[in-house]
């Protein structure tokens, strides 16, 4: 297939770009500094800027995956911050919308992605892809994320939204910050412990993403993160037998509170997701479990 991918160069898109290389599909990546990747040696793969004309791209593309988004995890979020988070995911995804609009020949599916922040936390009662919408600033993020995306269904292109869990790898995301603490024997719980935290491993993130591609009944928002949640004193304990290392100190909301404020949000909420989606359809997890993602990854 042809392939036109935005956050290919980023956390989940350099995984997912390695897989389908590795597939034999031909990419089309869209970056802020294409010439920065001009030493990539996969030829079946080419990397065009934003400020290019795109339409040409969409009428050659099979499918849009569209990734793009500054990250959420590693600092304050002061206002000027809180701005990039939301302008990186949504007008993006506009720009993308509007090629499609004006293409000949637009992609017959995108799959657009957006966040297990969209929900609203609810303790330990089981979310599927039904439940409402929260009022926190990612949730409202997520929710204009897929707004933004939504337009393509008129142009007969089919939509595909996943909301995406805390993903696990050790080189990005909340995994990497976590592992120093626990190496230096100083790791525990982050917040209360007893929140669910709807984690999912690389490898399935990917598959997951790829999934409505060959799965034409999947449309719509899915949520995109291991069947089995668990809370945070269970995800601390396992992190750290697998570290063989002790969870003794556990972080209080109010430490996070002060240093990171709103930007502590999605570790310290509860969100027990359920792919319900997912598993309706037939997709299988490699890592279902957790002592078999971290097993893997570390």
């Amino acid at each position: 297939m042809k392939i036109l991918i935005t956050g290919g160069t980023g956390f989940i898109g350099s995984y997912l770009r390695t897989l389908l290389l590795q597939e034999g599909h031909f990419l089309t990546i869209v970056s802020r500094s294409p010439r920065e990747y001009e030493n990539e040696t996969a030829k079946n793969q080419q990397f065009v800027s934003w400020d290019d004309n795109l339409v040409p791209e969409m009428e050659e593309a099979d499918a849009v995956i569209n990734l793009a988004g500054s990250s959420i995890f590693g600092t304050r979020w002061t206002e000027e911050v809180k701005k990039k988070i939301y302008s990186s995911r949504i007008k993006s995804t506009e720009q993308l919308v509007e090629a499609i609009k004006v293409a000949d020949n637009p992609p017959k599916v995108m799959i657009s992605a957006s966040g297990a922040d969209y929900y609203k936390p609810a303790g330990d009662t089981v979310l599927d892809e039904s439940a409402p919408a929260g009022d926190s600033f990612l949730s409202e993020v997520c929710v204009d994320w897929e707004k933004a995306a939504q337009p393509v269904t008129e142009f007969g292109v089919r939509l595909a939204s996943p909301r995406i869990g805390v993903v696990l790898e050790k080189d990005g995301g909340a995994l990497q910050q976590m592992l120093l603490p626990f190496k230096l024997f100083v790791g525990g719980a982050i917040g209360s412990g007893e929140q669910y935290f709807p984690w999912i491993h690389m490898l399935d993130l990917c598959r997951g993403l790829l999934f409505p591609l060959q799965n034409v009944e999947l449309e719509g928002p899915y949520n995109l993160n291991a069947p089995n949640p668990v809370t945070m004193n269970e995800f601390a304990n396992e992190l750290a037998s697998q570290l063989h290392r002790p969870s003794l100190f556990r972080v209080p909301e109010f430490v996070l509170d002060i240093a990171l404020g709103e930007a502590a949000n999605p570790v310290i909420t509860s969100k027990r997701l359920q792919p319900k989606k997912l598993q309706q359809l037939g997709f299988e997890f490699n890592f279902a479990h957790l002592r078999q993602a971290l097993g893997d990854i570390l």
